[in-house]
């Protein structure tokens, strides 16, 4: 069975870090793997994605801050994160398998970030 399970969330202060991790069971890790956020009062974003062949992309607002990697010996995504600021306070999720609506089709439960000023 598909499962995602996250960890590594946490309360940090700006400017500094944090690494996610994401550990994928089932054949799930075989394609691309995404993270996603999604703050209070907000839609949820795209964060980072990586391809099988590790070719990165990223949103605007967190390119040179974040860096998004995997393990396909041990089947893990991560989201290292530096020079963290408030407003990346959110949920973050990993997700992956085929879209179904532009969507990922499996999710984990998701990982508190909270970033105080």
């Amino acid at each position: 069975q598909a499962q995602l399970v996250e960890s590594g969330g946490g309360l940090v202060q700006a400017g500094g870090s944090l690494r996610l991790s994401c550990a994928a069971s089932g054949n799930i890790f075989s394609g691309n793997m995404y993270w996603f956020r999604q703050a209070p009062g907000k839609q949820r974003e795209l964060v980072a994605v990586i391809t099988t062949a590790g070719i990165t992309n990223y949103r605007d607002s967190v390119k040179g801050r974040f860096t998004i990697s995997r393990d396909n010996a041990a089947n893990t995504v991560y989201l290292q994160m530096i020079s963290l600021k408030p407003e990346d306070t959110a949920v973050y999720s990993c997700a992956a398998g085929p879209l179904r609506g532009g969507l990922p089709q499996y999710w984990g439960q998701g990982t508190q970030v909270t970033v105080s000023s």
